[in-house]
């Protein structure tokens, strides 16, 4: 049997009119039902919005929540099982319930409350870099207390996350090929996110956690764990430490896994991890076409 890795975008990879094609399989529509006496609105009518409300925090994350954690289910009743499981930022959640840590609303709870803290979130920047020199780079931030390295995507690709300020010092003193500022609305996974996840932390201790039915390659520490406690411990940092997912993509081969399923919209991980190990299988299921037969 080939040895499999699930993995899980987050924020940035939505796309409007995801997940309405799959409204007319059986499972997927209670899921939606689900999920909109949890949320209050209802996701594929937000994913369908052209007023792209999709982009906005509190909608983005529950509504790639529930659509990527949909697919994960359709691919289990395939008889597909992964070895090993990772998300990115937001896509964790789903890495999680895919492990069957939590139940679908337990974890859609907990999303819900994560979008809004962070949606409510202000006063910080993110910016985005690609082609810098690394060693620059993370002296420069080391020379300021008001910037971390929030996502460690690759060797070539990081996202910055700060104060305004501290974010346009970085970016006026780092030579880098492209630089983007993102459109969010606070300093996310960061210090600054401290009075968010201190309130979320008490959400997060209300959820009940199992062990994880196969290993969780996490944001914060990228070393396989099963272990209840130690994925909430995980977690509970998530909101203010760096996704670390350069190398958990490093650790795949590692793991001795030999595919990895991207399951969600867009490509973005399948993109990096390519770079990374060019020598893994790679399969995107973002739509009910892409499912397995």
């Amino acid at each position: 049997m080939t040895k499999t890795a699930w993995v899980f975008p987050g924020q940035g990879s939505q796309a409007i009119g995801m997940g309405v094609d799959l409204l007319e399989l059986p499972g997927a529509k209670t899921k939606f039902e689900q999920a909109e006496q949890i949320l209050g609105w209802s996701v594929p009518e937000i994913c369908k919005s052209e007023e792209d409300k999709l982009s906005r925090t509190l909608y983005t994350q529950p509504c790639l929540y529930v659509v990527e954690s949909i697919l994960a289910d359709l691919i289990k009743e395939k008889g597909n099982q992964p070895d090993l499981v990772a998300g990115h930022s937001l896509g964790e959640y789903v890495a999680l319930y895919a492990a069957a840590v939590f139940d679908f609303e337990s974890g859609l709870k907990l999303v819900k409350r994560r979008s809004e803290l962070m949606d409510s979130a202000a006063g910080g920047m993110m910016a985005a870099l690609m082609g810098f020199k690394r060693e620059e780079l993370e002296a420069k931030i080391a020379q300021n207390p008001d910037v971390v390295l929030a996502n460690d995507n690759s060797s070539s690709q990081v996202v910055i996350s700060g104060t305004p300020e501290g974010v346009e010092a970085i970016l006026s003193q780092v030579k880098a090929k492209r630089a983007v500022r993102l459109n969010v609305s606070g300093a996310f996974h960061s210090p600054l996110m401290a009075n968010a996840a201190t309130e979320f932390k008490e959400v997060l201790e209300s959820v009940t956690f199992s062990d994880a039915a196969v290993p969780v390659l996490s944001n914060v520490d990228p070393v396989p764990a099963v272990d209840a406690n130690l994925l909430k411990q995980r977690l509970t940092q998530q909101m203010t430490g760096a996704v670390r997912w350069r190398e958990i993509q490093d650790e795949l081969p590692k793991q001795g896994i030999e595919q990895v399923i991207e399951i969600g919209p867009g490509k973005v991980l399948t993109g990096l991890i390519k770079r990374a190990c060019p020598d893994l299988t790679l399969v995107n299921i973002g739509s009910a076409a892409e499912l397995p037969g």
